[in-house]
């Protein structure tokens, strides 16, 4: 037990070498955040408000944070103003999210969309975005200003993907891979290759980054979508269950139709065709992933990206800062909050 507890404070304080390594500047991002979503509108000040009071981890500004301090950026202030810009970024999917999904709380508290309704929500989703494009523009490095955009437009083509594919339970692998790689895997890698480019580095180096925060990505999005099914996990603070109840169709979902028969098979597809689903449905597939070791199969999956992600820092010399993002594969995989 002791071994187990060790290996879970070694994770997350991955995380936390993270954040204390550029803690100055993540307090600057937090503040460049707060002063961009200032409106004379009293509605758009609220909810914005509201929204930042929200918290969360700021993973994406901190993998900014941390790749420009890698590649030795130290000449001003862009690589703050480009880390509030990712969460931003960040911020307004989840957002248009919660309208897609009708979900109703996120990181503890009731959603934007549930406080008030999904024409604000979606609205304040977009003024972030355009509050993100004026960042970009006065930063005025056209390669940043690229990737950026590019990126945004990969994530709404991921969220579209996504519901091109709703409820289907017979989706193949590749598919749903397309769609993380898309909506979440897409912003790591811009998050971190921005810290390549401010600093000037080479092509090799930024490709480097770019690839370690894709596969970083797709680590902690498998993760996130294995956690909503594993039941022997009751520290990480995200109620099990949430996307089986939304009817998402996710990695666990995906291999746990692979090996069932038909009969089975026919029975998970009725589930998830369910206007409702019960606390009983959820059991029952709870069950069955735990009988075929579905849980251990995502993981395994997700090793070999952490694996391609930690390989990718190679080209980089040894360093505290290098370190730092090795370790944090780890945390991707599995944090405990």
């Amino acid at each position: 037990m002791g071994t187990v507890v060790q290996l879970k404070n070694q994770i997350n304080n991955s995380y936390f070498q993270l954040k204390d390594s550029v803690d100055e500047k993540l307090v600057l991002t937090e503040e460049k955040i707060k002063s961009k979503l200032d409106s004379e509108v009293q509605l758009v000040q609220k909810m914005t408000d509201y929204h930042i009071r929200t918290g969360g981890k700021r993973l994406r500004a901190l993998l900014t944070l941390g790749s420009a301090k890698l590649c030795g950026y130290s000449k001003g202030s862009r690589d703050i103003n480009l880390a509030a810009c990712v969460e931003l970024i960040h911020s307004a999917t989840l957002m248009h999210d919660d309208v897609i999904d009708e979900g109703t709380v996120r990181r503890g508290k009731k959603t934007l969309n549930k406080v008030w309704n999904n024409h604000s929500s979606v609205l304040i989703g977009d003024y972030l975005l355009s509050r993100c494009f004026e960042m970009m523009v006065e930063d005025g490095n056209l390669e940043v200003l690229k990737l950026l955009s590019s990126t945004s437009s990969k994530i709404a083509q991921g969220e579209i993907l996504q519901l091109q594919h709703k409820g289907e339970v017979d989706m193949l692998e590749e598919t749903y891979l397309k769609i993380i790689s898309a909506k979440t895997a897409e912003l790591f890698a811009a998050s971190t290759k921005v810290g390549a480019i401010l600093s000037d580095m080479k092509n090799k180096e930024k490709e480097a980054l770019e690839f370690y925060g894709r596969n970083l990505g797709l680590t902690f999005q498998i993760a996130d979508d294995t956690l909503d099914y594993n039941s022997e996990i009751k520290l990480f603070g995200k109620k099990i269950g949430q996307d089986f109840f939304e009817g998402k169709i996710t990695l666990p979902v995906i291999l746990l139709f692979q090996k069932l028969k038909n009969d089975e098979k026919r029975n998970l597809i009725k589930i998830f065709n369910k206007e409702i689903r019960t606390k009983d449905d959820f059991n029952k597939i709870i069950t069955l992933i735990n009988k075929n070791k579905i849980i251990q199969e995502c993981y395994q999956k997700a090793q070999h990206y952490i694996n391609l992600a930690s390989n990718s820092l190679s080209v980089f010399k040894d360093s505290k800062e290098k370190d730092i993002l090795k370790n944090l594969t780890l945390f991707s995989l599995s944090r405990n909050f």
